[in-house]
């Protein structure tokens, strides 16, 4: 092999190193942004549920005893 060959070679694997690194870096921030938005998620849901049950509350309050 000659060492043109190698050279390039050796960059290549060089330039696919770096693209995985930087894939890992993103694949992690995005991991960090959905555990985020999950957690938003659970939030809203929280906040609906207990909205929610106060309109459940004022229409039983509401109801003809």
């Amino acid at each position: 092999m000659s060492i043109e060959l190698f050279n390039q070679l050796e960059q290549k694997v060089s330039s696919a190193v770096e693209a995985l690194e930087l894939m890992k870096m993103e694949a992690e921030e995005l991991r960090e942004e959905n555990a985020r938005l999950k957690q938003e998620r659970e939030d809203w849901e929280r906040r609906l549920s207990a909205l929610l049950g106060k309109f459940d509350e004022v229409e039983t309050e509401r109801e003809p005893g």
